[in-house]
């Protein structure tokens, strides 16, 4: 039997029709592999062959045996479908050939086993914990035996007291005189009978009180297995939330609370039935089916455990006591909220309010498809939050609270109702978005350091680095879904990250790291805690670079002495990838320049960020880079990185000039001078995008904070969305620079630009324009995808492309407000009609000087 509850556990881990297809494969019907399974298991089928023609006759004993034990099996069914299904397999099993049909149970049994002995060897958490019922699920079977057991011994007792009353009856009707000295042969045996009933009915009832008592002590071990089991679960739940495997299926541990349901019933019933009272057997019963009551209120979808105020989220509370439910009145399930001094004393009296909670009752209902009993809070929402006195330097994103659901229920065939409550998951409620990282830090050192049937929500200060290590190296590769664990070379570095100074990693690992280092304590020289800055990385590769990482395209965590250590002897162009120190959500390229001394140096390209590779993929911007070559150690980055390059945008159809974006390294001016304008050809210039992410501010002109908007690139800007200029005090343009120009001479104005030389990489905007010369320096954020507005600083007088000055401005200051299409501008500039900037007049045309 051992051996078929772990077939039956292998068959639900196989899809449906690999199931199928291990005993259909031997025409050979699943059906008759379960009824059948106690038989086959005792039978020894090692020994037969198709060459054994000699043991046809021991195999045509077994098949006579099992179509028999089929018949029999059928006899005892009730549902009328599966006799008409036992009926088919046997008429089906009465046509094999004897030797036929004990080879296939021999070859089904071999495949079985080679199944089995490769799950076990997976050494899955989810096949463990199968098992684990399994093993207990036997162990109920057998009380399950022994409780059918005693009810044989009540009835057989039951009939002999029958028997007992009967004798009795009998011989007080032969007038016997007890005081008389002869015995007739008849009343002698009444006598014998009597007695020997009188015995026999004591000794069933000694070992049916002996039975009885091993059966409670039974019930009781597996009901403390089943709420071992239980807080199991949950403390899995609660750990999931930090990446450790987690199986969420309920309905094993409902079929087992459902059977201790059971026999609590059954032997309720014994010693209601039993003829001598056992007060204390009834009261330790009915403690045992309290407890378990209790243990089977479970919370099945745990709420977010970072909550924003004035937010709506959803939880599921179930009953794993099914169908067992009383119907009739509904149940009703009310949640609230808690603090954590409140969540120590659960199940005591508590009138403080801490939190209104809208939404906050469900009905428990069942469900006769799935058999699940559950309350859903599908709309629940944290109206407004009571906090507790801080303490010290304690924050709002430390504080802990939870929902406690409550309930009453009531049981088929109980009078009594049983009252019970269940504490969800820590959460940290929030009032606004920022809050979030520092909630999550708060979380995560809760699910991942706390200790099981700790008091709520007592977490230690203080951990091991190794234990640390291995909870971000977990979160990490859950968030980015990969299998690719982080290195050795990362480890060191988060250590020395964390720790501010240089070790071994094996001193590292028995160092201890605060909660305060973790996400209290600012980074040294940096804006931002350690937790921020991993986070950051996290949520990067999350989103744009999964596969790179998974790949092993990253190095990722690696500090810049070890970064020299590595890459001091490799050839010019050998780079990395590496997360930046400086930048919370950034990736940098190192790579290996030689100068022309022979000298290597390390550069580090500026880091790219979310905003960056939204822009502009990782891969693509890789083969932009004209100064990296290969992937250290030594692989050609058109090969390591080919299948991420974007392919060739399909040619313009629209009319509209075509636009690429490049990725630039270098320290070249990031604007062409005007000086050499009259060398670019008249077909267009290649102009850098600026952005104020990539670029420090320019002398004379400060940046306006960008405008966001979602595709600049794609959607056009109507000018009515452009802010309007109030122009009217406007009296001379700027002097255009008079550069002849071959095709157009009389349109020929080309603009001064402004040359600002930057050595970080910047976007390159190419602007192919076949139909016009005036050339407008056009300025983007590659960032932001929108086009800034910039104030002038007009003190020399230098000529800028088209700007009007604003008397508004007492610094005399001119505003510059770009157009979306900038060949629209005709020889003679004129001002964009509108309402006025910032709503005042309504500026007219303006010529230009002759």
């Amino acid at each position: 039997m051992a051996r078929w509850v772990q077939i039956e556990h292998l068959l639900r881990l196989l899809a449906s029709d690999q199931r199928q297809d291990l005993y259909s494969m031997y025409n050979f019907p699943i059906e008759a592999r379960y009824y059948l399974r106690e038989w086959i298991q005792i039978q020894r089928w090692e020994e037969f062959a198709p060459e054994k023609k000699e043991l046809e006759g021991q195999a045509r004993i077994l098949l006579n045996q099992a179509i028999k034990g089929l018949e029999e099996v059928a006899s005892h069914i009730n549902s009328e479908m599966d006799k008409i299904k036992l009926k088919q397999i046997r008429s089906a099993m009465a046509n094999y050939q004897p030797l036929q049909f004990a080879v296939t149970v021999k070859k089904i049994l071999m495949q079985e086993k080679v199944l089995m002995e490769e799950l076990l060897k997976s050494n899955n958490q989810q096949h463990q914990m199968f098992l684990q019922i399994d093993h207990n699920s036997e162990d109920v079977g057998r009380l399950k035996e022994r409780v059918k057991e005693l009810q044989v011994i009540r009835k057989k007792m039951h009939h002999m007291q029958e028997e007992l009353n009967w004798e009795k009856q009998n011989y007080e009707s032969t007038g016997f005189n007890p005081n008389g000295v002869e015995h007739s042969q008849e009343v002698k045996k009444l006598i014998i009978n009597i007695k020997k009933l009188e015995h026999g009915i004591l000794e069933g009832a000694q070992n049916a009180f002996r039975l009885l008592s091993d059966c409670m002590d039974s019930l009781e071990h597996s009901q403390a297995q089943f709420i071992s089991r239980v807080k199991t679960w949950m403390w899995d739940q609660h750990k999931a939330a930090i990446g450790h495997p987690f199986d969420d299926n309920l309905n094993p541990l409902q079929t087992w609370c459902e059977h201790l349901l059971g026999l609590n019933w059954d032997l309720s019933q014994e010693l209601m039935l039993m003829n001598e009272r056992l007060p204390e057997l009834q009261e330790r019963l009915a403690n045992l089916l309290q407890v378990l009551v209790k243990s089977s209120f479970v919370v099945e979808k745990q709420p977010p455990q970072v909550i924003k105020t004035q937010s709506k989220f959803s939880t599921t509370v179930r009953c794993l006591l099914g169908d067992k439910l009383a119907p009739g009145k509904p149940t009703m399930v009310k949640a609230q909220i808690v603090n954590e001094q409140q969540a120590r004393n659960v199940g005591g009296v508590s009138t403080e309010n801490v939190g209104e909670v809208i939404n906050n009752a469900a009905i428990l209902e069942h469900n006769t498809t799935t058999k699940c009993s559950c309350a859903t809070f599908r709309n629940m929402s944290i109206k407004k939050i009571k906090r507790a006195d801080r303490k010290g330097s304690e924050s709002v994103t430390e504080e802990k609270f939870a929902l406690l659901f409550s309930t009453e229920i009531s049981i088929t065939g109980c009078d009594t109702s049983f009252k019970i409550q269940r504490i969800s998951q820590p959460v940290v409620i929030i009032v606004h978005g920022s809050q979030d990282n520092n909630a999550l830090a708060t979380i995560i050192w809760d699910c991942a350091f706390a200790e099981q049937g700790r008091r709520p929500f007592v977490v230690p200060e203080s951990v091991p680095w190794k234990m640390m290590f291995n909870t971000l190296n977990l979160k990490f590769t859950s968030e980015v879904q990969t299998e690719f664990q982080m290195t050795y070379y990362n480890k060191h570095c988060l250590a020395e990250k964390i720790f501010d100074t240089q070790s071994t990693v094996e001193i590292f690992d028995n160092m201890m790291v605060s909660w305060a280092q973790f996400n209290k304590e600012m980074l040294p020289g940096r804006p931002f805690t350690f937790w921020q800055w991993f986070e950051g990385a996290i949520e990067l590769t999350k989103k744009h670079l999964k596969l790179y990482w998974s790949e092993e395209l990253i190095f990722g965590f690696i500090g810049k002495q070890h970064l020299h250590n590595i890459l001091k002897d490799s050839p010019g162009g050998t780079f990395l990838l590496r997360f930046s120190d400086s930048e919370i959500g950034g990736i940098s390229i190192a790579y290996v320049v030689v100068l022309e001394n022979g000298a290597r140096q390390i550069q580090n390209i500026q880091p790219f960020t979310k905003r960056d590779l939204d822009i502009r993929s990782l891969g693509d911007r890789l083969r932009d880079i004209h100064e990296i070559l290969y992937l250290y150690p030594a692989k050609n980055k058109f090969e390591a990185f080919r299948k991420f390059f974007s392919d060739a945008p399909p040619p313009a159809v629209s009319g509209y000039i075509p636009v690429t974006l490049t990725t630039k390294v270098g320290t070249e001016s990031t604007l062409p001078a005007a000086t050499t304008a009259h060398q670019q050809p008249n077909t267009g210039f290649i102009l850098d995008a600026l952005s104020q992410s990539n670029i420090q501010p320019m002398d004379g002109i400060s940046m306006d904070p960008p405008i966001q908007t979602d595709n600049f690139l794609e959607d056009d800007i109507p000018s009515t969305d452009l802010p309007d200029l109030d122009l009217d005090s406007f009296q001379q343009p700027l002097d255009p620079l008079e550069i002849p120009n071959a095709e157009h001479p009389g349109d020929s104005r080309i603009y001064d630009v402004l040359n600002y030389p930057s050595p970080q990489a910047v976007d390159q905007l190419r602007v192919q324009d076949s139909t016009h010369s005036s050339i407008y320096p056009v300025l983007t954020d590659p960032y932001q995808q929108q086009f800034n507005q910039m104030r002038v600083d007009d003190t020399n007088h230098s000529a800028v492309p088209p700007i009007f000055s604003n008397p508004s401005f007492s610094d005399g200051s001119m505003e510059c407000d770009l157009f979306e299409d900038l060949n629209a501008f005709p020889a003679q500039p004129l001002h964009p009609q509108g309402s006025g900037a910032r709503g005042r007049g309504h500026p007219g045309p303006v010529t230009s000087p002759s």
